[in-house]
């Protein structure tokens, strides 16, 4: 199953100024050129420049796009806004679950009222909730203020829908359920100065039971290895310190070009970059982790000592049920080659709780998992219809009330199993990368190489530093600590 929206969606620009190349990424670039010549030229004295606000709803993916179109809008003349009160709202939805719609929905009636005060600000709304085309109908019948929806496939071409918008002056519509093209060298804007998501391919294959990713975001698609590698280079150039390689199944990078690459070598490649100090990658799946990805880790100096793999039951009959095609032994097989070849290592997961047909003794076979693996911590989630996903037609739905028990007695597992994992490290000198302020004066916020936080009280000149702390004390799966010195 696919969402087909043919050609019922696709933009006609009937206003294409002239001279407008028709290559991706000029194109855009031209764009954002024109509306920043427009905006110079509507400011009066003592005018402030205009804003923009891009709120981001759902993964990591997510944020890395939401990136890009701050990118594109300060290239545009716009300056960020630190809420919804902007002349610009962007917001990047996510369609995984329901509540994440509804919750969408709510949030655009107050931006509705926002407009009524500010008649020229324009909302967008784009990511995985507009390649549903319920949610485009809904859109055109019921959310008429908004006045751009564009989709996953292309995002990068956020300037020349506000463009079109600005000249249009109608509600512009720009969604397509595939796209040959990945492009990429456009600004982005990043949340931070000193870490970064990097995008090495996009889409699913895997089509789980449960989840609507591959109907949003489409097949697997693998960028090309000399620009994944040009693009890390250029983040360390800019003083970047760790990348984030993301994609929805990292192990299956490669398998879609010509001639195919491994993920264990395009991890090699990575490592050569000089000025990358720590490298992350997310999500891996189970079925396609291999021995040459651990190896790599193995000898690498700057992979991260940590691997984030789903679980999400640990019954062999439910895994089966949603299309998960590994077994539990084959789960707990990885994760004892992981935990061998690596040293220090630490694993997190994520767990569906309650998934239609679930007994007694499948949840049994989950909570053996958890005991077995020992969890730093684990995302866990009781399991809820999603539209769309062969599992919500399932007849066998487990009760709410057992569900919630379930849910309780895992929780308690998982959080004992995190406090143990966590209580190893007090009294040990570990490398962070310091993060963040926290909300406690004085106080900042770190990150070990295993992912796990640290808080302690140093001064901010740290924020994007490496520093070595002291583990002072766990509380489950974070820590406090005391600054020895910084690196």
């Amino acid at each position: 199953m696919v969402f087909d929206f043919g050609d019922k969606y696709k933009l006609k620009n009937e206003v294409v100024p002239e001279g407008c190349p028709m290559t991706e990424p000029e194109r855009q670039l031209f764009f954002a050129n024109e509306i920043l010549k427009e905006n110079m030229a509507e400011l009066k004295e003592g005018d402030k420049l205009p804003t923009y606000h891009v709120e981001t709803f759902g993964c990591q993916m997510n944020a890395k796009d939401s990136e890009k179109i701050a990118g594109i809008l300060e290239l545009a003349g716009y300056t960020e806004a630190e809420d919804e009160r902007a002349d610009i709202v962007v917001y990047n939805t996510c369609t995984v679950r329901e509540n994440a719609n509804l919750k969408v929905y709510g949030r655009l009636g107050y931006l509705k009222k926002l407009k009524e005060k500010n008649p020229r600000m324009i909302i967008a709304m784009c990511g995985c909730m507009p390649q549903e085309p319920k949610v485009v109908e809904k859109l055109k019948q019921s959310y008429r203020f908004v006045d751009i929806v564009f989709g996953t496939f292309n995002i990068y071409k956020v300037a020349e829908l506000i463009y079109v918008r600005r000249h249009r002056k109608k509600m512009v519509i720009d969604v397509e359920d595939k796209s040959p093209l990945i492009v990429e060298n456009l600004p982005s804007s990043h949340k931070y100065s000193f870490k970064a998501g990097v995008n090495i391919m996009y889409g699913c294959n895997n089509f789980c039971t449960f989840c609507i990713v591959p109907l949003v975001r489409g097949r697997e698609k693998s960028r090309k290895p000399q620009d994944i590698i040009h693009e890390c280079r250029s983040l360390a150039k800019q003083g970047v310190k760790e990348i984030m390689l993301l994609g929805q199944n990292v192990d299956s990078y490669g398998m879609t070009l010509d001639p195919k690459v491994k993920f264990s070598e395009l991890l090699e490649e990575v490592e050569k970059v000089e000025g990358i100090k720590r490298i992350r990658f997310m999500s891996p799946n189970p079925e396609d982790f291999a021995d040459e990805v651990i190896e790599v880790m193995a000898k690498s100096k700057k992979i991260e000592k940590h691997v984030h793999m789903p679980l999400q039951s640990g019954s062999d009959r439910i895994l089966k049920r949603m299309n998960r095609n590994y077994t539990k032994q084959q789960f707990l097989d990885i994760v004892n080659k992981i935990k061998e070849k690596i040293p220090g290592v630490e694993l997190t997961t994520d767990i569906i709780v309650g998934f239609p047909g679930e007994t007694e003794e499948d949840f049994l076979d989950t909570m053996d998992v958890c005991e077995k693996v020992g969890f730093a911590s684990a995302y866990t989630f009781i399991y809820s219809k999603r539209t769309g996903t062969p599992a919500a037609m399932m007849e066998d739905q487990v009760p709410e009330d057992v569900v919630s028990e379930r849910f309780d007695r895992l929780l308690k597992v998982v959080q004992r199993k995190s406090a143990e994992v966590a209580e190893k490290y007090v009294g040990s000198v570990v490398e962070v990368l310091v993060e963040e302020k926290d909300t406690e004066p004085g106080m900042l916020t770190g990150r070990l190489s295993n992912n796990m936080l640290v808080h302690f009280k140093a001064d901010e000149s740290l924020l994007g530093e490496f520093a070595n702390v002291h583990i002072d004390e766990s509380k489950g799966f974070y820590f406090f600590g005391s600054l020895v010195d910084p690196k």
